[in-house]
């Protein structure tokens, strides 16, 4: 397990070493956005990664906005335009992200995703699930919530997903599963559970660390944003190739869960998120909770 690390001392940068890194990140989120920004001109849509910015909340202009994160301070006259950024503040000669600027009201709702990440972090893994939850949104329903066709007949489907054990802890799945579909879940998530449920196996918690870190702008850094994007984009990739849906057309291969070798292919990939989550979700741990314990 990583270590937690406290909130690092103040870091202050010239505007050479500044301006560089935002010209970074610009260069590594351009590929991504620019992709969206052009299927929306023309009016299509995609199954896959438009998730990231309708499902997420964080607009395409606030993703591409640069933040150094808290504890990183601005020098140079270029810095000043922060300011008029909410979160910023001026720090000795230069501006930073400041924690004056959090409204005191906030802090609850911090102290929740401090105590959700920490539990989840803490707590075992969970594999198995083999992506059952796509399949139980559509599970003996007629409506889909893609336009692209099924990967087999709705009765097929239907006895697939009766023959397996549903296991989602995501409550933010699970909402969306069909009413039948529900009682067949080993757990029942609900809101008010997502703290003691949520778990590192999870695919859609690992792609939520995007969530979590956009919500905490500008304490987190654009570097840490970007990460936990590219996470998410890849989870996402994996998790709509093992649902229920073709989407060979768009070069998104089937994970066959329905056959013991995609159950294998799942369970490996799963396993091999939940490695690459455990260091993004340990830094906002660390920001978090030095957030916390100073406010």
């Amino acid at each position: 397990m990583q270590t937690i690390l406290p909130i690092p001392e103040v870091k202050i940068l010239a505007p050479s070493q500044w301006l560089a890194l935002e010209a970074a990140h610009h260069a590594r989120v351009a590929p991504w956005l620019d992709e969206h920004s052009s299927r929306m001109r023309r009016g299509e849509a995609h199954p896959v990664y438009d998730f990231l910015f309708t499902y997420y909340s964080f607009t395409p202009a606030q993703f591409r906005r640069w933040h150094p994160g808290l504890g990183v301070v601005l020098s140079g006259p270029e810095a000043e335009r922060f300011l008029s950024w909410r979160g910023y503040g001026r720090i000795g000669e230069g501006i930073g992200a400041s924690l004056e600027e959090i409204r005191p009201g906030r802090l609850p709702a911090l102290r929740w995703m401090l105590a959700m990440l920490e539990g989840s972090q803490s707590r075992p893994a969970r594999y198995g699930c083999y992506g059952l939850h796509e399949w139980a949104m559509v599970y003996r329903s007629s409506a889909v919530r893609h336009p692209h066709p099924l990967r087999m007949s709705a009765g097929d489907l239907a006895a697939f997903v009766e023959s397996q054990a549903i296991c989602c802890t995501h409550y933010d799945a699970f909402r969306f599963f069909t009413p039948e579909a529900r009682p067949l879940n080993r757990v029942q998530p609900e809101r008010a559970t997502t703290a003691e449920l949520e778990q590192r196996g999870c695919l859609h918690a690992n792609m939520d660390l995007y969530k979590w870190a956009y919500k905490l702008v500008p304490l987190t850094s654009s570097r840490l944003i970007a990460d936990c994007m590219e996470l998410a984009r890849e989870i996402r990739e994996i998790d709509m190739r093992a649902s229920p849906y073709d989407l060979a057309h768009l070069g998104f291969e089937p994970i066959r869960i329905e056959e013991p070798e995609g159950r294998a292919e799942y369970d490996s990939l799963q396993r091999q998120f939940a490695l690459r989550a455990e260091p993004l979700r340990g830094e906002l741990i660390s920001l978090l909770r030095g957030v916390v314990h100073t406010l």
